[in-house]
């Protein structure tokens, strides 16, 4: 009775192992489980799932060793719906070649790890979305021509600033930030200055303002208020006022434009309508694992993009049909066999008859995945879906899409157990069989080490 007590379900079991008596403190786990009623008499391995039959052998001799055993998991059919977790540990009683095992009903404890783990893959998602947002917007930050401040609007010191901001006031950006505003605009009118700072501080905006910068150049002069969590801030722009050439001018800009190109992190590349190759960044020759662009000039694109034929035509298809391409999930193969997760953005550039195509390459392997944005390109709506049929065999599409769905969730369950395989099965339902013959199909496991996890 006190064992009975203290634990969810108790067998008392015989030297072989066999069931001799069972008492369960939970009325309705006899119901939930499959034929209790004919356990007494059978082998305790006869019991459970055909995925933890093992375990009780493992119990029972570790019991038999060291007269308390450790705790493990066992699973037992269920009347209906999928197994029931059991956490058990085996005690030898002293003196006799008997043993007692108490268990422990772990479901609610399960459902408790699975939703934690939704969140924290939710969780996930959000932030790998919210730092490839901010990652665009800083680059258009940095390279827009128009001088842009932005100012805290407690303190009214410069937090940011972008290069032409720094050209326009003969500061680098570094040195701009942490100087009050309007101060840092060396403006000659002092009334001026007062009237802008006043401005900021009541009205909470500054629209066409005419301020005349140190060397008699004059601007117009923008504010937008804006808060970011519990802070404020203001966007301050500069335009030049009618007649007067943007600084910096647009050869300047233009220059800069291809540097940024040829020296960006991302790979960028351009092709005629066919996808063979014109031209591309040091980023893309080094994620295809190129020497130099003589040796993929007038090679088509799909060589190196792709996990298959269909990836290249879908972008095509698109391409020629919208004349734009976001965020396509695709991989990059390199010449010597290291394929890499990237994300591809792509354009239609020039008039007809000579058109390019221009695509953006971003390596997305690092990242944190939980936004599904690391693997093969799998449709997020009706409206891509749809964009899909007709160019792409049903077939095809339904089979990738299924393989890639399945690959994401092993990746992201061994991701968040550790690589441990056995708890990675229970988490996606699967025996430790079926998980094996998955990553064997998919590359991730090697004959070794599943012989090892087996053992």
């Amino acid at each position: 009775m006190l064992v009975a007590a203290a634990s969810d379900i108790a067998l008392a079991l015989d030297a072989d192992g066999n069931i001799q008596d069972l008492a369960f403190q939970q009325a309705g786990l006899p119901l939930e489980l499959r034929n209790t009623d004919e356990w007494i008499g059978r082998s305790w391995q006869a019991t459970v799932s055909e995925e933890s039959q093992t375990k009780p052998e493992l119990l029972l001799a570790e019991a038999s060793e060291r007269k308390v055993s450790r705790w493990r998991e066992v699973r037992y059919p269920a009347a209906r719906g999928p197994d029931i977790p059991i956490l058990f540990a085996v005690v030898a009683i002293k003196g006799a070649a008997r043993y007692i095992a108490v268990g422990r009903d772990v479901r609610a404890t399960a459902a408790l790890q699975q939703k934690l783990i939704e969140a924290q893959v939710a969780i996930e998602r959000d932030y790998s979305r919210m730092r490839n947002a901010e990652s665009r917007y800083r680059i258009l930050f940095q390279i827009t021509a128009e001088p842009v401040l932005i100012i805290d609007a407690t303190s009214h010191r410069i937090v940011e600033a972008n290069p032409a901001a720094a050209d326009l006031l003969d500061h680098g950006a570094a040195n701009l930030i942490g100087k009050l505003f309007p101060d840092a605009l060396l403006i000659d009118d002092l009334s001026l200055a007062q009237s802008l700072s006043l401005a900021i501080r009541s009205q909470g905006k500054i629209e066409r303002a005419k301020v005349t910068l140190d060397g008699g150049r004059d601007y117009l002069l923008d504010g937008t208020f804006f808060r970011q969590d519990t802070s404020s801030f203001f966007l301050l722009r500069f335009s030049p006022q009618h007649g007067q050439p943007a600084l910096p001018k647009a050869s300047d800009v233009n220059t800069q434009l291809v540097q940024f190109v040829e020296s960006a992190p991302d790979g960028f590349v351009i092709t005629d309508m066919d996808g063979r190759l014109l031209h591309a960044n040091a980023t893309f020759l080094q994620l295809a694992q190129i020497e130099n662009m003589h040796q993929i000039m007038g090679e088509t694109i799909d060589r190196w993009i792709g996990k298959s034929a269909v990836d290249f035509s879908v972008m095509l298809s698109n391409l020629r049909q919208h004349g734009t391409l976001k965020l396509f999930s695709s991989v990059v193969r390199g010449e010597h066999g290291s394929p890499v997760d990237v994300e591809i953005s792509a354009t239609t550039v020039g008039a007809p008859g000579q058109a390019r195509l221009g695509f953006t390459i971003r390596n997305v392997g690092p990242r944190i995945t939980g936004d599904g944005g690391d693997h093969a390109f799998i449709p997020r709506s009706r409206e891509q879906l749809a964009e899909l049929i007709g160019r792409v065999p049903l077939k095809e599409l339904v089979r990738e899409t299924t393989d890639v769905i399945e690959r994401m969730c092993i990746e992201t369950a061994l991701k968040l157990t550790g690589d441990n395989r056995a708890t990675a099965a229970e988490m996606l339902g699967l025996s430790r069989q079926s998980l094996y013959v998955k990553l064997r199909r998919y590359g991730m496991a090697e004959p070794s080490e599943e012989d090892s996890q087996l053992e």
